[in-house]
């Protein structure tokens, strides 16, 4: 770590919980974000200020109007380029020592698990189920812990799967794979700054994986009612009969 470094990151060096040892630990790690809209947003800023070395984007969106209201990462110059590409520019120009790589497609099974095989940590800020599971499916099976998170209306949850603990539940434990259709942001609409607070929770659980420091949400939801502003934990277990973690 040079000097420039040491003074980048003096605030959280002065936490003994993370000290030295521990913003080496972020440089030297690789974090893989999937989805860089509302959440994706502050989870990139964040983990990129937080000294995070590496970040792969992926998303195959383009940045439109609508965004803006929540997707913080873009501004009205990035209409119409794509999500990764933009986010991209506003992460270096926050930190410029950040290693990014972007994907501009959605990835099927076989690139995505090139892609996390090679992550320290994934971040579900996607907004389908598909994506949902298949993530799920794939860092269970390679054993990579997976930081989710979701927002819609006024309400919001967060969560950690991690498939190295023992005993631990994964999304397919909570969520049946039936093909129901889905509410979105688009259709229900989604309070901004709720987007900003989740986010961050997922950040600051990827932190906390990859400084190994503190107690994770593995085995706890996290909920939100942004309207009482007030949060309920729900404890999770692993699904004995569930047909993705069962054998694990």
């Amino acid at each position: 770590m040079n000097d420039e470094q040491l003074l980048r990151y003096s605030r959280h060096i002065l936490l003994p919980q993370i000290d030295i040892v521990g913003q080496q630990k972020l440089l030297d790690s690789h974090v893989l974000i999937i989805g860089l809209g509302g959440l994706g947003s502050p989870v990139a800023m964040y983990l990129a200020a937080a000294g995070v070395g590496k970040l792969t984007l992926v998303d195959d969106d383009k940045v439109e109007l609508s965004n803006l209201q929540r997707q913080i990462v873009h501004t009205e110059q990035d209409i119409g380029r794509s999500k990764v590409a933009s986010a991209a520019d506003s992460v270096l120009a926050l930190n410029s020592d950040t290693q990014i790589e972007i994907k501009t497609a959605r990835l099927d099974e076989q690139s995505l698990s090139e892609a996390v095989e090679v992550a320290d940590v994934v971040v579900d800020c996607s907004d389908n189920f598909a994506s949902r599971f298949l993530l799920n499916k794939v860092t269970q099976r390679l054993k990579t812990p997976l930081v989710s998170g979701a927002a819609i209306r006024m309400d919001g949850q967060v969560t950690v799967y991690d498939p190295r603990q023992k005993d631990s539940a994964c999304y397919r434990c909570l969520y049946q794979d039936d093909g129901e259709l889905q509410q979105t942001c688009s259709e229900s609409g989604v309070l901004s700054p709720l987007l900003g607070i989740i986010g961050s929770v997922q950040a600051l659980e990827t932190v906390k994986l990859l400084a190994g420091i503190g107690e994770t949400l593995a085995g706890r939801l996290l909920i939100l009612d942004a309207m009482t502003m007030s949060w309920r934990e729900i404890k999770l277990r692993r699904d004995p009969n569930c047909p993705v973690c069962k054998s694990g």
